[in-house]
């Protein structure tokens, strides 16, 4: 695609150099995408499923899990 001159001339406008788009703020979904992938993570690290009685980082995993199934989501 060829782009007009005036445009091209916008774009190189040293004005607009720390112009960028907007960052969309991620959607719960989004969030528990990403918790699920991090609770699988942990498990294929492990080897196991994350417990209650574990380190901190363990029982962040435990209750994410937890919330997910609760959630109907299969971990």
């Amino acid at each position: 695609m060829e782009w007009p001159k005036e445009l091209l001339d916008i774009f190189d406008d040293p004005l607009l150099d720390g112009v960028r788009p907007k960052v969309m703020a991620p959607t719960a979904d989004d969030r528990m995408s990403q918790k699920l992938h991090e609770v699988r993570n942990w498990i294929d690290q492990n080897g196991r499923e994350p417990k209650e009685s574990g380190a901190l980082k363990e029982k962040m995993m435990w209750a994410a899990m937890t919330s997910l199934r609760q959630k109907g989501f299969v971990v």
